[in-house]
């Protein structure tokens, strides 16, 4: 069943980075809510952090990516807001 963790950790990291590149490349945030990006970036942490505890490789790799993306796009937001 890790093949289907493997398949979601992909489509939801994938999804989310086209909005990622688009603010990374204009470095564009003021349509993006601080709040959503501060509570989402914790999650996305969280999740990382459970995800390390339980040796989950999926959850682990989905979230490594996308906690790079959202922190970069939350310091973005906090430098250009």
């Amino acid at each position: 069943m890790d093949y289907i963790g493997f398949i979601a950790a992909f489509l939801t990291t994938v999804s989310f980075a086209p909005q990622a590149i688009k603010t990374i490349r204009t470095k564009r945030t003021e349509s993006l809510s601080l709040g959503m990006y501060l509570i989402f970036t914790l999650g996305v942490a969280c999740w990382l952090t459970y995800g390390i505890h339980i040796g989950d490789i999926p959850i682990i790799l989905a979230n490594s990516v996308t906690l790079l993306l959202t922190g970069t796009i939350l310091v973005l937001k906090l430098k250009h807001g």
